[in-house]
């Protein structure tokens, strides 16, 4: 099953879209209704609040008085955080017995008003905010019933949007209506989540277009890349794991296909073939061949998802292979003139030959010579990957 991290501040439209994705299929987990039930009268957790923070947060039927708590807790960061050490386990505890009933084929929407806060963004295949500017979100609250000065309250008690960016997979606007943002989950759900769930059910990775196409240089690329290895990381679990940003989107100012390369270091081949079923459960399938650093060296893999191509090679740590990604990686960033002129060959050769058998043909010449230019470099400078 695919599953995605729903998220976005308070007031920005995030049950709205739940509800849009439920209506399409998914299978929607709402973390504040199970937060509601771990604290329903006679449960643990409300006792353990009522311990925390007194009678006073109780209304008189014995149920929590939710303004009460809020009116403690959002001013109070530890009170906060008193109170998410008494919540949040529980929450998660109920949300995996759910997931679980889920069928093997669903998309399974988690929606988690405190997905960045708590850093549960790597558990997730993709992660999708909404997002909203703050007078927009001040507006819909005050209209709920809240103050003004308390939804301000609200809003900065929680990750800042920058955070919830650098987080986000897929940022969905809710500024203009609910028009406009149901047209947009309708579009995300039929061009990525459902082929996104398919690939991950099949094992199918995203292969790279015959044709070269080159973007101009984009500065998320490596906060996207920071996101997939935060993925793999916790997927594959393993103490003292490299995970370096490689290939041409990893040197600031460079063109490149819009392909995120990533090396993940290894110790031998059979961690590596080891790896395989826990990396295609993440959203990285193996793909049939080896990549360009051959058989010997390292296995293959490759996104699942549609909308964010991927490449990831597990090489050997200390191998030829994996040494000179990094070799040349380095190098260009420390050397504009080699970078300029590879930036020029990328463009021409694009224009001129632009299947990737061609291209690649017609980069080798330019990839012997750069391994003599880079081991120089590298002996004068004392560089080590």
């Amino acid at each position: 099953m695919l599953l995605v991290g729903l998220t976005g501040g308070i007031g920005a439209g995030k049950s709205a879209v739940a509800g849009y994705l439920a209506k399409l299929g998914a299978v929607v987990v709402d973390a504040d209704r199970i937060a509601r039930e771990v604290v329903e009268p006679g449960t643990d957790g409300l006792r353990e609040i009522v311990t925390a923070f007194g009678v006073e947060v109780l209304r008189p039927d014995g149920s929590l008085d939710r303004p009460a708590l809020g009116r403690i807790v959002f001013g109070d960061t530890a009170a906060r955080r008193r109170l998410e050490e008494i919540t949040h386990p529980r929450v998660r505890a109920r949300t995996a017995e759910l997931i679980a009933r889920a069928p093997a084929d669903a998309v399974v929407v988690n929606d988690v008003p405190l997905l960045v806060e708590v850093g549960l963004a790597p558990t997730f295949h993709l992660v999708v905010v909404v997002a909203a500017a703050e007078e927009v979100r001040v507006t819909r609250l005050a209209s709920r019933g809240m103050t003004v000065e308390e939804a301000r309250q609200r809003i900065r008690a929680q990750a800042t949007d920058d955070e919830r960016r650098a987080a986000a997979d897929v940022v969905l606007d809710n500024n203009r209506g609910l028009a406009d943002l149901q047209a947009a989950v309708e579009a995300l759900w039929r061009d990525r989540l459902l082929p996104y769930e398919r690939n991950l059910r099949e094992g199918i990775a995203v292969r790279a277009d015959p044709r070269i196409v080159l973007s101009e240089p984009d500065p998320t690329w490596p906060m996207q890349f920071a996101r997939l290895a935060a993925r793999i990381r916790h997927a594959v679990r393993l103490p003292d794991l490299r995970i370096d940003h490689i290939g041409s989107t990893a040197v600031p100012g460079l063109v490149a296909e819009d392909v995120i390369d990533i090396q993940l270091g290894v110790a031998s081949l059979a961690d590596a073939d080891a790896l395989a079923d826990v990396l295609t459960a993440a959203g990285f399938p193996r793909c049939p061949v080896s990549g360009p650093g051959g058989d010997g060296e390292e296995r293959w893999h490759a996104g699942a998802d549609p909308g964010r191509p991927v490449s990831l090679h597990v090489r050997v740590t200390g191998s030829p292979s994996w040494r000179f990604a990094l070799l040349m990686r380095d190098h260009l960033r420390a050397d504009g003139q080699q970078r300029s002129g590879y930036q020029t060959l990328k463009r021409t050769l694009a224009a001129e030959a632009p299947d990737r058998a061609a291209y690649a043909a017609g980069l080798a010449p330019w990839f012997a010579e750069e391994r003599v230019r880079a081991e120089q470099w590298a002996a004068a400078t004392g560089w080590r990957p």
